[in-house]
């Protein structure tokens, strides 16, 4: 196992390629990078999870929507999604797995125990009522992105609430990003 940062990306994909054998070239596939060719313009490093609660009934679109809306805002890159996180009373949310199906996303969930003991910087009390934890956004894409590495998880972005007025469901999005690439 090494450290993939920066400095010895490029030494990793040269050694990579070399051990290719005659024009095939496999995927990679690990929970941050996908490479497609010796293309460097080509590769997609997967290392943003995005931490999303929502109310029951939200759907797929409004969900695509406000993703892309928190992106833009914040200057992320959208095919760096690695994933998307949430509580697990919400597996079986129809508009988080259509989303999920439709944009090849892994879903992961986690207890209201585990996202109870991570600290976040905007915990709502309020919602601990309803689902046992004072944080669904926020925890789930730092547990998510904290489960690739131990190593420096930022919480790129903070919980961002939206209630649409055409929509009658509330979605709560965060993004956090692994720092570094562990293989």
């Amino acid at each position: 196992m090494f450290e993939l940062n920066s400095n010895t990306f490029a030494i990793f994909l040269e050694k990579y390629y070399q051990s290719c054998s005659a024009g095939i070239l496999p995927a990679i596939f690990t929970p941050h990078l996908l490479v497609l060719s010796k293309n460097v313009d080509n590769m997609v490093i997967k290392k943003l999870w995005v931490g999303i609660g929502c109310q029951k009934g939200i759907s797929q679109q409004l969900i695509n929507l406000v993703i892309k809306k928190v992106f833009q805002e914040n200057q992320l890159i959208y095919h760096e999604i690695a994933g998307i996180a949430t509580i697990d009373k919400k597996a079986s949310e129809i508009g988080l797995l259509e989303f999920c199906k439709l944009e090849k996303l892994p879903l992961k969930t986690f207890s209201a125990e585990l996202l109870n003991n991570v600290f976040v910087p905007n915990p709502n009390n309020t919602i601990t009522k309803l689902v046992g934890t004072s944080s669904v956004a926020e925890a789930s894409a730092i547990l998510a992105a904290s489960e690739i590495t131990s190593t420096e998880i930022m919480l790129l972005v903070p919980k961002q609430i939206f209630r649409l007025p055409e929509a009658p469901a509330t979605i709560t999005v965060a993004v956090a990003k692994s720092e570094t690439l562990i293989f």
